[in-house]
């Protein structure tokens, strides 16, 4: 770098709120709500507060799969969580998040509500109460559980730090680009090899760790995160093409892929899911032309 865009450290570093690009005005140094407000429940036993994001997807996706596998039990409403416009540090939100991400969900089937935060423990969560997607045999749980823990891992790399630096930081700086670039390129690569091995990724049975993987890697690999798919060259990796066009095609994950997504396309757009029949009538596109 030269001296004109270099940065040194200051002693103690301070909250600058005009820094941090886009979603500077929902970034800050401290927890805690912002403001006073009760959030929505709806009349099924599984309430989710989320948005569209990767992460999101990820919840929303495994509800899909187990309505499609027959577990009636899984029925959810879905809220949307504007995160732009900080739903996320409401008082209720904080009450069953205390880190203010989403997804969150609250299950009230149980004797006590019971709040699940963070995207994989959602997946655990309810792979575990139905007794689906994550394999009762020690070997093949294990490997779910390694890949889960690797996606959980790596996220941060593609999404805070790529996909910051890369698409949302207020200017393009090549060192941040270049260093998680070339990581999440690697990433790619460790899944490419391994799903030359397997069909999916703890071996040829679909899990909870396909379900967490595919709304991050798999977009990826269709060009639809940051419109980097060029700049990544993602059709290198042919392996991940192959799982990431095979989960796509799967059912659940279209409708998956459309729960509280308030962005693209207005057909593929259900900002809501309360009955499984809001995808025939509720879509954006539908309430639009409905007026």
């Amino acid at each position: 770098m030269n001296d004109e865009t270099s940065y040194t450290p200051p002693a103690v570093w301070t909250w600058q709120k005009e820094s941090g690009g886009k979603f500077a005005s929902i970034n800050r140094p401290i927890a805690g709500p912002t403001h006073d407000k009760e959030l929505p429940i709806g009349k099924h036993p599984f309430q989710l507060y989320s948005l569209g994001t990767p992460n999101g997807v990820k919840a929303t996706v495994m509800f899909e799969e187990l309505l499609a596998a027959g577990h009636t039990g899984a029925e959810y409403d879905a809220w949307l969580i504007n995160i732009g416009e900080g739903d996320q540090f409401s008082s209720g939100y904080v009450e069953i998040n205390p880190n203010s991400k989403i997804p969150v969900m609250v299950d009230h089937s149980a004797p006590e509500p019971i709040r699940v935060f963070e995207s994989g423990s959602i997946l655990v969560y309810l792979a575990e109460k139905f007794g689906a997607f994550l394999p009762s045999d020690l070997p093949t749980r294990t490997e779910t559980m390694n890949w889960l823990f690797w996606q959980m891992g790596s996220a941060p790399y593609l999404g805070g730090g790529f996909g910051h630096f890369y698409a949302y930081a207020p200017e393009k700086l090549e060192y941040p680009i270049d260093r998680f670039a070339m990581e999440v390129k690697r990433q790619l690569d460790v899944l490419d090899r391994r799903l030359a091995e397997t069909q999916f990724l703890a071996g040829s049975e679909y899990t909870i760790a396909d379900i967490a993987t595919w709304p991050w890697y798999g977009q990826l690999a269709k060009g639809r995160l940051y419109d980097a798919g060029e700049f990544l060259q993602v059709q290198e990796y042919k392996n991940v093409q192959r799982w990431a066009n095979e989960i796509e095609n799967r059912p659940a994950v279209k409708r998956g892929r459309m729960v509280n997504r308030p962005f693209g396309e207005p057909e593929e757009q259900l900002r809501e899911r309360h009955d499984a029949s809001d995808f025939e009538l509720r879509t954006e596109d539908k309430l639009q032309a409905s007026g």
